[in-house]
């Protein structure tokens, strides 16, 4: 037998070898390698579903379906959002009477320049501001401790506020059932539009224990001895009160004005069509309960509409020194507003920031 024969590997013959060998398939490699992709896929998902179930308690669903996420571990955060209004109303009345305005994020500047003008009347502790987004809740409590509640349901913070807007309208509809909450905790209460500023004191303007007192929306000029009963209905068969500034005792006549508000909104809600608002259905309240509540109707010389006060020189001089409330309507656009406070001299925040309880908002 030569060398080579030797060395020479046995054939296996498939035939009749009982254990061949064959070299692995492609089609072998291939689920091999899917196997291992998804075992791999799966290992991911049941991680990711383990970090969500972590994190759900602190994810909020909010109504345009996109998911936020929010630490409720944040103390401060977590104090403010459970803070309540009977607990707020509580801390901040002064002589059981409360002032209040109602902002969301957008109106943060106003709000600034509303103040400034209470301090100067020193009013501001009694001032409780209804916030209607988390934002500026954390925002306002963190400046001024106790002072902001929010009252659920809670509206997302970039909703429009432009006037005869759903979203406007969604934002000031919910005025008559905050204040009916307050009236039914036995506290006097202010309202106030934050795109108003103080000039003077206008407790000292609220004569007698009226049920409601409230100022024309009007700009046609009235006597200086004008009556303060509501005024008569005009062609749209109700008053033009404006709902921007309303002080009301916890009465049952205020009450009953505020539960019919609420129903007017309802009658009326908005639409693309009918871009509804507030206040032609507080004028209807106040029309339909004018024979059972005790109504009150300012000054118009102490408490103008911005259709008189910014467009009728004539009359501002003659009633120069008279003046507690400028609204500042009539006018439509937070920057449209600003311009004409600043042309006026009457947007504080500029130089006078420091005297706000919240210093500069910037």
């Amino acid at each position: 037998m030569s060398s080579a024969s030797l060395h020479q590997r046995p054939v296996h013959n498939p035939l009749t070898d009982p254990n061949p060998i064959s070299p692995p398939s492609s089609q072998t490699c291939q689920k091999s390698t899917s196997f291992l992709q998804s075992r791999a896929t799966l290992f991911l998902l049941l991680s990711l579903l383990a970090i969500l179930g972590l994190l759900y308690p602190y994810i909020q669903f909010p109504s345009n379906g996109f998911l936020s996420y929010t630490s409720k571990s944040n103390p401060f955060e977590s104090k403010w959002r459970d803070y309540s209004l009977p607990k707020a109303a509580a801390f901040v009345a002064k002589n059981n009477t409360l002032i209040v305005c109602i902002v969301s994020e957008p109106y943060l500047p106003f709000l600034n320049n509303w103040l400034i003008s209470i301090v100067r009347q020193k009013h501001h502790e009694k001032v409780l501001v209804i916030v209607e987004d988390y934002p500026s809740l954390f925002k306002v409590n963190e400046r001024w401790p106790g002072h902001a509640v929010i009252i659920p349901p809670v509206l997302e913070s970039q909703t429009a506020h432009k006037f005869g807007s759903q979203g406007f309208f969604n934002f000031t509809s919910r005025r008559p059932q905050h204040l009916l909450q307050i009236l039914e905790l036995g506290y006097n209460v202010m309202y106030n539009d934050v795109d108003m500023v103080w000039l003077v004191d206008p407790f000292q303007y609220l004569e007698g224990k009226h049920d409601i007192y409230f100022m024309d929306d009007m700009a046609a000029v009235k006597p200086l001895n004008h009556s303060h009963g509501l005024p008569p209905p005009g062609k749209k068969g109700r008053p033009y009160i404006c709902s921007c500034m309303i002080y009301a005792r916890p009465t049952n006549g205020a009450k009953l004005v505020m539960k019919r508000w609420i129903e007017e909104m309802q009658i009326q809600p908005w639409s693309r069509a009918k871009k509804a608002n507030d206040q032609p259905a507080f004028n209807w309240a106040l029309n339909k309960t004018a024979g059972q509540v005790d109504m009150y109707l300012l000054p118009q010389s102490g408490f103008p509409t911005g259709g008189l006060y910014f467009r009728n020189k004539t009359w501002v001089k003659e009633t120069k020194g008279m003046h507690v409330i400028i609204h500042n309507n009539y006018i439509v656009g937070f920057e449209k507003k600003t311009k004409r406070f600043r042309d006026y001299g009457l947007w504080l925040v500029d130089d006078y920031s420091s005297e706000s309880p919240l210093g500069r908002l910037d």
